[in-house]
């Protein structure tokens, strides 16, 4: 799948069907946005683009805000190719992109740069400088441009629409189940393995060590947790999110602990998803204490891991 901007589209892709949002997550309700559009342009013997912004425009207007991103931009791109895009655009958000117009956004970015012939969105998304266009200005603007714009309504799991927002809240109050329906997948850290202090080496639980960067923070705490290495190979493990409180200086990383694997990660990319959340961060008297609390966090996250591919 292909990566663009709007400075390299190619002539073969112009006149797409364009899936047009943030898409961070890509949600059950993004799911259906995306859908949309490459069932249009299946239909219409059209190529499929899915077009996202980076950075996510609150980043761009609040810069010193937490780290809130569910996705990484190569995390999206691989799950926009398996749902049959054919490329995705990434609209830089920058001064230039927060002062263009609404209406330029759909004239000169969607209809000259860009040739879409169709937009599918959100019902509630909205762009242009001073959030000035929505799906109905997106539907008045584009037709007399060639371009047909549609909005797919929100996707409601219970008696509330789903959203990244909603996600996000499940992974701030340790509930990453919730954050796997509404995901469709579990919630996963994707990340290059880095040295840490070799403190669960010493201990006898030796620790991959991921940054966790711009993600969201969910609950810090113990999780078990399923890891994919680059060779495309899953492992059952347990991990510590947080700043591990019995060691100085506090330092936050994501340290997963895999049970059937030995060898060296370092350097290496992967990717740790979030199955359940065992219990929160705590302090120990001493180093034996905290062994003995590991090996029973081992033991309920194999529990757990077991009970997930039995259900």
């Amino acid at each position: 799948m292909e990566r663009l901007t709007l400075a390299n589209i190619p002539e073969s892709l112009r006149g797409a069907v364009v899936a047009l949002g943030n898409f961070d997550g890509f949600h059950l309700g993004h799911q259906a946005v995306v859908g949309r559009a490459v069932a249009r342009a299946a239909h219409e013997g059209r190529p499929a683009i899915v077009a996202t912004f980076d950075p996510h425009p609150v980043r761009h207007f609040r810069p010193d805000a937490p780290p809130f991103r569910l996705t990484t931009l190569d995390q999206r791109q691989e799950m926009f190719a398996h749902a049959g895009a054919d490329a995705m655009l990434v609209f830089e958000f920058d001064d230039t992109l927060a002062q263009t117009s609404a209406e330029d956004f759909v004239a000169k970015l969607l209809g000259e740069q860009i040739g879409a012939t169709g937009v599918v969105t959100g019902e509630d998304f909205t762009f242009g400088a001073k959030r000035g266009g929505d799906a109905d200005k997106l539907r008045e603007w584009g037709k007399p441009l060639g371009i047909e714009a549609e909005a797919v309504a929100p996707v409601m799991l219970g008696d509330t629409p789903v959203s990244s927002s909603r996600i996000r809240e499940a992974l701030q109050a340790g509930d990453p189940q919730s954050a796997t329906r509404l995901l469709t997948r579990p919630f996963a850290i994707r990340g290059e393995v880095v040295h840490g202090d070799k403190r669960g080496r010493e201990l006898g639980w030796p620790t991959a060590n991921v940054e966790l960067g711009s993600y969201l923070r969910p609950a810090y705490g113990i999780y078990a947790v399923r890891v994919r290495l680059p060779d495309g190979s899953e492992h059952d493990g347990v991990a510590n999110l947080g700043t591990r409180p019995m060691f100085d200086p506090p330092k936050e990383l994501l340290e997963a602990n895999l049970f059937d694997f030995e060898g060296d990660l370092y350097g290496q990319e992967i990717e740790i998803a979030l199955m359940h959340y065992l219990r929160p961060e705590a302090n120990f008297h001493d180093l034996e204490a905290l062994k003995r609390q590991m090996d029973s966090d081992a033991a309920e996250a194999k529990h757990w891991l077991d009970k997930g591919r039995s259900a």
